[in-house]
């Protein structure tokens, strides 16, 4: 090989460096539109401080995400193999380089629009929530998606063609002696190796772990401006593949089993009153939609005032929370007592391959009747599958609505997801008139949900509002559960049922205090008996995996079983508590307090009644307080890990009786 000149000798170098940089900036492209989008969300809580810290917080995951997508590159480019050294070869690992890049971009955007709807940037588990839908329904929703924010596909577009314009390929390079050939290129793959190790680790320091999601809080304290420091390729790779989960020993099982237990033991008193059970999981309708949950509370738009007049003559709770942020988590929690306290535990091939209990199995020993009800297609979420295998006799999705003509069949199909709200809870109200008493019966609604259609006629009753697109949805099906409860209360069942209503998760969001990680996850609660027996207000915490157990126990059930939440109707309101899990982040309340725990250390302390927005972290200012509770978390965190690994979900009576 002939010798070139020193410039020349570093052509591959900086030629590497010089796309490394194009791909930053991309990156930082796609935060930028990622905030513009969801500007309502950062408007009036940015100052320089946090924008300084947010952008050095980005570029530490910026550079993990890139290693991720960028580490083939590296080793196709300075692999020590002189035949490759031609024109040919390095056009190849551009277009490979340009690749890669582009589905992280591609990624960044797709998750810019899908953030309103979780509060959070997306793992590889929003394939899971979304792999039963069928070919032609997620086609439909794509195109939607796509001409609804044609402006980011052309972003996108224009994007990858300013990378094919500037991303360079390295210049041949000529040797003299080969043997230089090859210790350069071997120094220079160990020193980009070392680097993308380092990238993904987060630090050089061997006490430096590798960099977590919750990595991101370091920077920021709220969950949407940690959502802006990462990005979705290395929240995506980096939760890849989690199928084992590590389970800390915190404690002995003698120290565990005194701290926290999750079997529930019934009262020796409890006389069982066989009465019906209808639960009602309502897509979407966060706490911030609900006048109830907001008096006095200025700038909030009220959507439910059918809501709101029921649980005026229902029992609620002040801090009633969700414990997940996207609909698969809630069926687990509601019907289950299991929260998603960890990823990949939420309607997964994990969970189905344990035996799972619910309120359906339980109360089938009390010779109850079930069915579930989803206007979706039938295989939607994997909620058919998940209903049976905790002992749901029946299953009514879209195929048994068609196939009823009382209520318009497929026409009633909103295009996208699922039947309209109304026409399907009627037709539920018909179902259960035919059904034996007793009877448990659980639906899960889906019209207020993006794309935020509503049936045609309503239109000019609920009209699209300028300040977020969810509001005329959640009107909609507040009438729905209006015309819903009409019917009902005209069936011989109803003086004879408890009901039991709350959301799935929160949605889109224009209040602050809405937008914490505590508010990001305030759903209404509600336990509903017509014949007046419960009703009031209480001060105190409430979850959706407390609904199992408080069924059961309203109900005199006279079993153990195992539920990650507590009996509400026993539970003294200061001994109330919430446990949830985002972002790799676990949050834990009780009392006047929440705190953040990563699995090792303690990330904050929150006075989230006095601060609902979470703005003052009070970490080290109460230190009996901080102790107990994570002493408490712990607990919950191992046993709860414990159970979905090796541990029983279920247990098994000796009899039936």
């Amino acid at each position: 090989m002939k010798k070139r000149d020193n410039v020349l000798f570093m052509t591959p170098l900086m030629t590497v460096l010089l796309n490394l940089l194009i791909i930053y900036i991309a990156f930082m492209v796609c935060r930028i539109v990622f905030m513009w989008y969801n500007w309502d969300v950062y408007r009036g809580n940015l100052d320089w401080p946090l924008i300084w810290n947010m952008f050095k917080g980005s570029l530490k995951f910026d550079t993990a995400g890139i290693m991720y997508l960028t580490v083939l590159y590296f080793v196709l480019t300075m692999f020590p193999l002189h035949w490759k050294e031609n024109v040919t070869y390095y056009r190849i690992v551009k277009i490979i380089l340009i690749v890669f890049v582009s589905a992280g971009i591609a990624a960044n955007l797709i998750d810019t629009v899908y953030f309103p709807f979780t509060g959070c940037r997306s793992t590889l588990n929003v394939f899971a929530e979304f792999k039963n839908e069928s070919g032609g329904q997620m086609r439909t929703i794509m195109l939607n998606g796509i001409l609804d924010n044609w402006y980011l596909v052309v972003l996108f577009i224009a994007m990858v063609w300013v990378l094919c314009r500037v991303i360079r390929t390295p210049q041949v390079i000529e040797y003299n002696k080969l043997w230089m050939y090859y210790v350069v290129k071997t120094c220079c793959l160990l020193l980009f190796m070392f680097l993308s190790v380092v990238g993904i680790r987060g630090g050089v320091s061997t006490s430096i772990r590798p960099i977590t999601m919750s990595n991101a809080y370091q920077y920021a304290d709220r969950p949407a401006d940690a959502a802006a420091i990462l990005n979705t390729p290395f929240c995506a790779i980096r939760t890849a593949g989690r199928v084992r989960i590590q389970v800390p020993d915190y404690y002995s099982q003698e120290e565990l089993e005194e701290i926290y237990s999750p079997v529930i033991m019934p009262d020796s008193t409890a006389n069982f009153t066989p009465k019906n059970v209808v639960i009602l999981i309502l897509e979407s309708f966060g706490g911030e939609y609900v006048g109830f949950m907001n008096k006095g509370l200025e700038g909030t738009h009220d959507c439910t005032p059918f809501l709101d007049s029921l649980m005026e003559k229902s029992l609620t709770f002040e801090y009633s929370m969700a414990n997940g942020r996207k609909s698969i988590d809630a069926p687990p929690s509601v019907l289950s007592g299991i929260p998603m306290l960890k990823d990949h535990f939420v309607l997964t091939t994990t969970m189905m391959s344990k035996e799972v209990s619910g309120l359906a199995e339980e109360l089938d020993r009390k010779g109850y009747y079930s069915a579930f009800f989803h206007g979706a297609d039938n295989q939607s979420m994997g909620f058919q599958s998940y209903s049976r295998a905790i002992g749901y006799k029946d299953y009514f999705g879209m195929d048994e609505f068609d196939a009823d003509p009382r209520f318009g069949g497929h026409s009633m199909f909103d295009g996208v997801w699922a039947i309209w709200d109304e026409e399907f809870l009627q037709f539920m109200c018909a179902k259960m008139e035919t059904f034996s008493e007793p009877f448990v019966a659980t639906v899960f609604t889906a019209t207020s949900h993006h794309p935020f259609n509503i049936p045609d006629r309503y239109k000019d009753i609920y009209p699209p509002e300028p300040n977020l697109d969810m509001y005329h949805c959640i009107r909609y099906s507040d009438n729905a559960l209006r015309l819903f409860f009409e019917e009902a209360s005209r069936q011989p069942w109803f003086s004879n049922t408890l009901f039991v209503l709350c959301a799935d998760h929160t949605n889109q969001s224009e209040h602050p205090a809405y937008q914490s990680d505590y508010g990001q996850f305030r759903i209404p609660i509600i336990f509903y008996d017509p014949s007046g027996d419960i009703a009031g207000h209480r001060d105190c915490l409430a979850q959706q995996s407390d609904i199992l157990p408080s069924v059961l126990g309203y109900l005199g059930y006279d079993k153990p079983f195992i539920s990650f939440g507590q009996n509400l109707f026993n539970t003294p309101d200061e001994e109330t508590w919430n446990a949830n899990y985002q972002n790799g982040m676990y949050m834990y309340y009780k009392g006047d307090w929440m705190v953040k725990f990563d699995g090792e250390e303690q990330a904050g302390l929150y006075a989230f009644r006095k601060d609902p927005a979470l703005k003052q972290n009070l970490k080290g200012t109460q230190t009996e307080i901080e102790e107990n509770m994570i002493k408490e978390l712990k607990a919950l965190i191992q046993q709860y890990l414990e159970h979905m690994t090796t541990k029983e979900l279920v247990i098994n009576p000796e009899s039936d009786q």
